[in-house]
Protein backbone atom coordinates (compact mmCIF):
# COMPACT_ATOMS: atom_id res chain seq x y z
CA UNK A 1 0.00 0.00 0.00
CA UNK A 2 1.29 3.27 -0.84
CA UNK A 3 1.14 6.03 1.98
CA UNK A 4 1.61 10.13 1.94
CA UNK A 5 2.42 12.55 4.14
CA UNK A 6 0.34 16.34 3.97
CA UNK A 7 2.12 18.77 6.00
CA UNK A 8 -0.05 21.89 6.51
CA UNK A 9 1.90 23.69 8.12
CA UNK A 10 3.23 27.35 7.06
CA UNK A 11 6.82 27.05 8.78
CA UNK A 12 9.55 25.01 7.81
CA UNK A 13 10.39 23.52 10.98
CA UNK A 14 6.99 23.25 13.00
CA UNK A 15 5.36 20.58 15.72
CA UNK A 16 3.09 19.47 13.18
CA UNK A 17 5.63 18.29 10.75
CA UNK A 18 7.99 17.17 12.93
CA UNK A 19 5.04 14.92 14.51
CA UNK A 20 4.24 13.44 11.23
CA UNK A 21 7.80 12.34 10.77
CA UNK A 22 7.65 10.89 13.99
CA UNK A 23 4.51 9.25 13.66
CA UNK A 24 6.03 8.06 9.92
CA UNK A 25 9.20 6.69 11.79
CA UNK A 26 7.09 4.80 14.54
CA UNK A 27 5.44 3.11 11.45
CA UNK A 28 7.99 2.06 9.64
CA UNK A 29 9.61 0.70 13.02
CA UNK A 30 6.81 -1.61 13.45
CA UNK A 31 5.98 -2.84 10.31
CA UNK A 32 9.33 -2.03 8.25
CA UNK A 33 10.04 -0.82 4.75
CA UNK A 34 7.09 1.57 4.22
CA UNK A 35 5.74 2.10 0.10
CA UNK A 36 6.43 5.69 1.03
CA UNK A 37 5.64 8.57 -1.53
CA UNK A 38 6.96 11.95 -1.83
CA UNK A 39 4.87 14.10 0.66
CA UNK A 40 2.95 17.19 0.25
CA UNK A 41 4.59 20.36 1.81
CA UNK A 42 1.57 23.08 1.02
CA UNK A 43 3.70 25.76 1.80
CA UNK A 44 6.16 24.97 -0.53
CA UNK A 45 3.70 24.79 -3.17
CA UNK A 46 3.42 28.05 -5.46
CA UNK A 47 1.69 30.59 -3.66
CA UNK A 48 0.11 31.90 -6.01
CA UNK A 49 -1.04 29.14 -7.88
CA UNK A 50 -2.51 28.25 -4.52
CA UNK A 51 -4.74 31.36 -3.79
CA UNK A 52 -5.67 31.27 -6.99
CA UNK A 53 -6.84 27.80 -7.34
CA UNK A 54 -4.80 26.63 -10.72
CA UNK A 55 -5.84 23.30 -10.91
CA UNK A 56 -3.57 23.07 -14.27
CA UNK A 57 -0.34 24.13 -12.52
CA UNK A 58 2.64 21.73 -13.05
CA UNK A 59 3.48 21.44 -9.76
CA UNK A 60 -0.07 21.21 -8.04
CA UNK A 61 -1.01 18.56 -10.60
CA UNK A 62 1.43 16.30 -8.90
CA UNK A 63 0.89 17.03 -5.59
CA UNK A 64 -2.59 16.14 -5.99
CA UNK A 65 -1.85 13.18 -8.57
CA UNK A 66 0.31 12.04 -5.18
CA UNK A 67 -2.49 11.83 -3.43
CA UNK A 68 -4.75 10.14 -6.17
CA UNK A 69 -2.05 7.82 -5.92
CA UNK A 70 -2.48 6.90 -1.94
CA UNK A 71 -3.65 4.02 -0.30
CA UNK A 72 -3.09 5.91 2.99
CA UNK A 73 -3.39 9.42 3.45
CA UNK A 74 -1.55 11.11 6.71
CA UNK A 75 -2.29 14.96 6.98
CA UNK A 76 -0.16 16.74 10.11
CA UNK A 77 -1.82 20.77 10.62
CA UNK A 78 -1.11 23.42 13.57
CA UNK A 79 -4.40 24.28 15.10
CA UNK A 80 -4.88 28.21 14.93
CA UNK A 81 -7.57 29.95 16.74
CA UNK A 82 -9.62 26.59 16.39
CA UNK A 83 -9.22 25.67 12.74
CA UNK A 84 -6.85 23.93 11.28
CA UNK A 85 -4.39 25.94 8.90
CA UNK A 86 -5.79 27.74 5.80
CA UNK A 87 -2.94 26.68 3.55
CA UNK A 88 -4.25 22.84 4.09
CA UNK A 89 -7.68 24.01 3.58
CA UNK A 90 -6.58 25.21 0.06
CA UNK A 91 -4.64 22.75 -0.44
CA UNK A 92 -7.69 20.37 0.53
CA UNK A 93 -9.57 22.77 -1.81
CA UNK A 94 -7.76 21.16 -4.97
CA UNK A 95 -8.63 17.80 -4.62
CA UNK A 96 -11.42 16.04 -6.59
CA UNK A 97 -14.66 16.18 -4.59
CA UNK A 98 -14.19 12.44 -4.00
CA UNK A 99 -10.36 12.49 -3.61
CA UNK A 100 -10.73 10.56 -0.72
CA UNK A 101 -12.95 7.68 -1.36
CA UNK A 102 -11.97 4.73 -0.40
CA UNK A 103 -8.59 6.19 1.46
CA UNK A 104 -7.96 5.15 4.87
CA UNK A 105 -7.00 9.36 6.70
CA UNK A 106 -4.98 9.64 9.39
CA UNK A 107 -4.66 12.45 11.40
CA UNK A 108 -1.83 14.61 13.76
CA UNK A 109 -2.56 18.00 15.19
CA UNK A 110 -0.70 20.32 17.33
CA UNK A 111 -2.06 23.45 19.21
CA UNK A 112 -1.05 25.34 21.87
CA UNK A 113 -3.58 24.24 24.57
CA UNK A 114 -6.12 21.06 24.68
CA UNK A 115 -8.68 23.76 24.30
CA UNK A 116 -8.61 23.55 20.52
CA UNK A 117 -8.53 19.68 20.90
CA UNK A 118 -12.28 19.71 19.38
CA UNK A 119 -11.43 21.53 16.32
CA UNK A 120 -10.20 18.58 14.53
CA UNK A 121 -13.80 17.11 14.80
CA UNK A 122 -15.93 19.92 14.24
CA UNK A 123 -13.75 21.34 11.48
CA UNK A 124 -11.26 19.39 9.53
CA UNK A 125 -13.38 16.05 9.62
CA UNK A 126 -16.31 16.95 8.22
CA UNK A 127 -13.70 18.07 5.18
CA UNK A 128 -12.50 15.31 4.99
CA UNK A 129 -15.44 13.46 4.76
CA UNK A 130 -16.98 15.50 1.82
CA UNK A 131 -13.82 14.55 0.17
CA UNK A 132 -14.78 11.03 0.31
CA UNK A 133 -12.63 9.72 3.52
CA UNK A 134 -14.94 6.96 5.06
CA UNK A 135 -12.24 5.22 7.12
CA UNK A 136 -10.36 7.91 9.52
CA UNK A 137 -8.68 6.30 12.21
CA UNK A 138 -7.57 7.76 15.73
CA UNK A 139 -6.32 11.20 15.77
CA UNK A 140 -2.92 12.17 17.54
CA UNK A 141 -3.78 15.79 18.91
CA UNK A 142 -0.30 16.98 20.81
CA UNK A 143 0.12 20.32 23.05
CA UNK A 144 3.44 22.78 22.67
CA UNK A 145 4.26 21.41 26.16
CA UNK A 146 4.01 18.12 25.11
CA UNK A 147 6.27 18.56 21.82
CA UNK A 148 8.92 20.44 23.56
CA UNK A 149 11.62 22.22 21.25
CA UNK A 150 15.47 19.95 21.63
CA UNK A 151 18.20 21.56 20.80
CA UNK A 152 19.47 18.87 17.96
CA UNK A 153 16.22 17.34 16.96
CA UNK A 154 14.09 20.33 16.92
CA UNK A 155 11.59 19.05 18.80
CA UNK A 156 10.62 16.19 21.29
CA UNK A 157 8.17 13.95 22.35
CA UNK A 158 6.47 12.97 25.67
CA UNK A 159 6.32 9.73 26.89
CA UNK A 160 1.92 10.24 26.82
CA UNK A 161 2.63 11.46 23.12
CA UNK A 162 4.63 8.27 22.18
CA UNK A 163 2.27 6.21 23.76
CA UNK A 164 -0.83 7.44 21.08
CA UNK A 165 1.60 7.31 18.26
CA UNK A 166 2.46 4.23 18.79
CA UNK A 167 -0.95 2.87 19.63
CA UNK A 168 -2.25 4.45 16.25
CA UNK A 169 0.64 3.04 14.55
CA UNK A 170 -0.20 -0.18 15.63
CA UNK A 171 -4.08 0.63 14.67
CA UNK A 172 -2.34 1.19 11.09
CA UNK A 173 0.20 -1.41 10.95
CA UNK A 174 -2.89 -4.08 10.66
CA UNK A 175 -4.37 -2.42 8.20
CA UNK A 176 -1.22 -2.65 6.16
CA UNK A 177 -0.25 -6.35 7.18
CA UNK A 178 -3.33 -7.78 5.10
CA UNK A 179 -1.36 -6.35 2.10
CA UNK A 180 1.52 -8.08 3.16
CA UNK A 181 -0.03 -11.40 3.19
CA UNK A 182 -1.59 -10.96 -0.37
CA UNK A 183 1.76 -10.67 -1.98
CA UNK A 184 2.46 -14.10 -0.91
CA UNK A 185 -0.71 -15.05 -1.78
CA UNK A 186 -0.18 -16.09 -5.82
CA UNK A 187 2.79 -18.84 -4.97
CA UNK A 188 0.63 -20.20 -2.43
CA UNK A 189 -2.62 -21.04 -4.53
CA UNK A 190 -0.89 -22.80 -7.63
CA UNK A 191 0.01 -25.18 -5.59
CA UNK A 192 -3.13 -25.53 -4.01
CA UNK A 193 -4.64 -25.97 -7.51
CA UNK A 194 -3.05 -28.48 -8.29
CA UNK A 195 -3.44 -30.44 -5.20
CA UNK A 196 -7.47 -29.99 -5.05
CA UNK A 197 -8.15 -31.01 -8.86
CA UNK A 198 -10.73 -33.43 -8.91
CA UNK A 199 -9.26 -36.78 -8.87
CA UNK A 200 -9.81 -38.73 -12.58
CA UNK A 201 -10.62 -42.36 -12.28
CA UNK A 202 -11.06 -45.04 -14.58
CA UNK A 203 -14.86 -46.72 -15.08
CA UNK A 204 -14.99 -50.21 -14.16
CA UNK A 205 -14.80 -52.57 -17.14
CA UNK A 206 -17.92 -53.15 -18.97
CA UNK A 207 -19.26 -49.83 -17.32
CA UNK A 208 -20.51 -46.89 -20.22
CA UNK A 209 -21.68 -43.46 -20.09
CA UNK A 210 -24.16 -42.59 -22.69
CA UNK A 211 -24.26 -39.09 -23.75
Amino acid sequence: MKIIGISGSPTAVSRSSWLLRHFLDTLAAQHGALNLLEPVRARDLPAQALLQADFDHPELLDATGRVAQADIVVIATPIYKAAYSGLLKTFLDLLPQDGLRGKAVVLLATGGSNAHLLAVDYALKPVLSALGAREILDTVYATDAQLPRHDTHGYTSTPDIDERVTRLATQLQRRLLPARSLQAMPAVIAPLAKRTAAPQHALPQGVRISA
